[in-house]
């Protein structure tokens, strides 16, 4: 399915100066990208993450979203879930971040802990029926068999390896693919830490920017793409970037997605407990 967030011909009849100050001047708190309604579209994965989260969601008694953002994903989901679990806890680690969650899943009755993403989680062992991670910065593999209680499950959408590379390479010229993120490595970092993969998906997304402003502000937002990105630094790609979507009329990149769903074994002891 595609996610069409439409375009904006006036847009490119403004400066380059203007697009790029008002991409640098946006609010990127949050996980909303409705800055670039009418400015991009990307296409969604095809398994449809948050339905089938609301769908699971409504099946257990207790549930922990890792890395939550401000929210929003997940607040969804438990707004469409035949029912929320009794007990039901999220993580995000930026604050600023952490305080939107806060005020939006506050509403719901969940518990939102601001840690480091690599942190512990302070629930107990054992205790969690159901975890949940939309584009986690890092995955814990061992804290997540830690708190699933045995037959509990994982179902997580992440950011797969190469993902937009090629605006990457455009703004930085031509990069290395990390393999942290490859499908493959994270089925075996899962499998080590005692979880039993149970279903395992990627996609290729297309994602068109209609405007330089759209991709400053993407880059500012999602800032893995181009680590250590200002408008300043990367001023002349920038510009050169804005000419490339004049002649062309978008720019085209690809983002990569996996799901993966697991689930702890019923016999399984936590390593910590070996």
């Amino acid at each position: 399915m595609r996610a069409a967030l439409g375009s904006d011909a006036g847009a490119m009849q403004r400066s380059v100066e203007a697009l790029i100050a008002e991409g640098a001047a946006a609010d990127i708190s949050g996980w909303d990208f409705s800055f670039l309604a009418g400015r991009a579209r990307k296409e969604r994965p095809p398994w449809g993450y948050a339905l089938a989260l609301a769908d699971r969601l409504g099946q257990v008694a207790s549930a922990l979203d890792l890395q939550t953002g401000g929210g929003e994903v997940f607040a969804f989901a438990l707004g469409r879930a035949r029912r929320v679990p009794e007990r039901v806890v999220a993580t995000q680690s930026y604050a600023p971040n952490a305080a939107l969650a806060r005020e939006r899943l506050g509403a719901l009755g969940v518990g939102v802990v601001e840690i480091p993403d690599d942190a512990p989680v302070p629930v107990p062992d054992s205790s969690i029926e159901f975890v949940s991670s939309r584009h986690p910065v890092t995955n814990n593999w061992s804290e997540i068999a830690r708190v699933l209680r045995p037959g509990g499950r994982l179902f997580s959408q992440q950011i797969g390896a190469g993902t937009n590379r090629e605006l990457t390479d455009f703004i930085m010229g031509p990069q290395p693919i990390n393999p942290a993120r490859r499908l493959d490595r994270a089925i075996a970092a899962a499998t080590a830490a005692g979880l039993v993969v149970n279903d395992a998906r990627e996609a290729t997304l297309r994602v068109e920017f209609f405007d330089v402003g759209a991709v400053v502000y993407f880059l500012r937002k999602v800032c893995w793409t181009v680590p250590g990105f200002s408008a300043e630094r990367y001023h002349d790609a920038l510009v050169a970037m804005h000419e490339h979507i004049a002649q062309h009329g978008a720019f085209v990149c690809h983002s990569r997605r996996f799901l993966l769903e697991a689930q702890r074994s019923i016999d399984a002891v936590h390593p910590s407990r070996r």
